[in-house]
């Protein structure tokens, strides 16, 4: 039995046993029975997560870039937005966990994946070519919707600080869909080109195009089904997870920034493994569209859809960041339009982009 068929079958068996007796597993847990089944949920889930990578992929190959990069990044996205849903509807409404979770994936794949990236291929390539023009189409559309769900918050004066009125919410979620609709539109379309490998070699030659890994037995509908049959479980399974979250946050006093840090690794982990392995293999305009286009995709679907959840069940939605995460915030959009304002990187950049991401670290749990 291969992989991508042992994967699905293992999740679904996980959710045929929580449909039947997860409520008496999760019901007020021993710590240990709690910790037990955390782990056994997060790592059902999480290979899960590295399936749905595996077969966004496989249709990748047969779709070509941009649209395969852009089949990856919207199935994470569902699974981004399911783990938030079920945290913020739970017994234990989390006002903050969007808002969280945005803001840690922003950290993860701005500072942390693309500082490691960039500094191992320094270190093995010296200087790597991308293409510029995409890197430059993404940031964009980042740094606006950026400050409109994560600062802007913070100085409106219709609701308290941190939140946005009804009408504020759904004219933003407006404003955040369109415009990520039209980069969809020229992405694909009109500009596609921006978003296609560079072939220019480190010495200023252009080279041949880099080899393309062999796309795997079987037609697109069967990866498109195994697709499928990988993110079902992650979102049947998301509301048990929320739950014995919830429960060992509060058990171990952490702060509750951290679950907003989980779900943002769930969710970036196997992409971000494939962002560095691209990186590996001297393709590091794949690499820039995985990593970015998480980032954009994250603020231009789950942004609206936390507010359209709060809107609908009449949850609040804080989404403000602190004064200190507005610093790293506008650091980080700075440096990441510094780093990506030239055709070469350098091992230095992704130094300086770990260096945030540990700041982001330190911050979380000594605010």
């Amino acid at each position: 039995m291969s992989r991508s068929t042992l994967r699905p079958m293992v999740a679904w068996a996980t959710v045929a046993t929580f449909l039947i007796a997860g409520p008496a597993m999760i019901a007020e847990p021993s710590p240990l029975v709690a910790a037990a089944t955390f782990t056994w949920l997060l790592g059902v889930i999480l290979w899960a997560a590295f399936g749905v990578v595996h077969e966004a992929e496989e249709v990748a190959e047969r779709l070509g870039e941009p649209l395969g990069t852009l089949v990856l990044t919207l199935s994470i996205v569902i699974i981004e937005v399911a783990l938030i849903a079920a945290v913020m509807l739970g017994t234990k409404g989390v006002p903050t966990l969007g808002r969280d979770t945005m803001f840690a994936v922003l950290m993860i794949v701005l500072n942390g994946v693309v500082g490691l990236g960039l500094l191992l291929g320094g270190l093995r390539y010296h200087q790597q070519s991308y293409n510029l023009q995409g890197a430059s189409a993404y940031l964009s559309v980042i740094i606006p919707l950026t400050v409109i769900a994560l600062v802007l918050p913070n100085f409106t004066t219709s609701t308290a600080s941190g939140t946005l009125s009804p009408v504020q919410a759904g004219f933003f979620s407006l404003f955040t869909v369109g415009l990520y609709g039209l980069f969809l539109w020229l992405q694909t379309g009109r500009h596609q080109g921006f978003f296609t490998p560079a072939t220019e070699t480190a010495d200023g030659d252009i080279g041949l195009p880099l080899p393309h890994q062999q796309p795997a037995g079987g037609s697109t509908s069967t990866h498109v089904l195994l697709l499928f049959a990988n993110i079902l479980p992650i979102i049947i399974l998301s509301k048990s997870l929320a739950k014995l979250l919830d429960h060992g946050i509060a058990a171990l006093g952490a702060p509750t920034a951290l679950g907003g840090i989980i779900i943002a690794m769930i969710v970036f982990t196997p992409e971000g493994i494939s962002a560095l392995k691209a990186v590996a293999t001297n393709q590091l305009t794949r690499a820039i569209n995985l990593c970015l286009g998480a980032a954009t995709s994250t603020l231009g679907l789950t942004v609206p859809a936390v507010l359209v959840i709060g809107l609908l069940t009449g949850q609040p939605v804080v989404l403000g960041l602190s004064a200190a995460n507005m610093v790293l915030l506008v650091v980080t959009l700075i440096l990441n339009s510094l780093t990506f304002s030239g055709t070469r990187t350098t091992m230095l950049e992704g130094a300086v982009h770990l260096s945030l991401f540990f700041v982001f670290l330190v911050l979380v749990f000594s605010p």
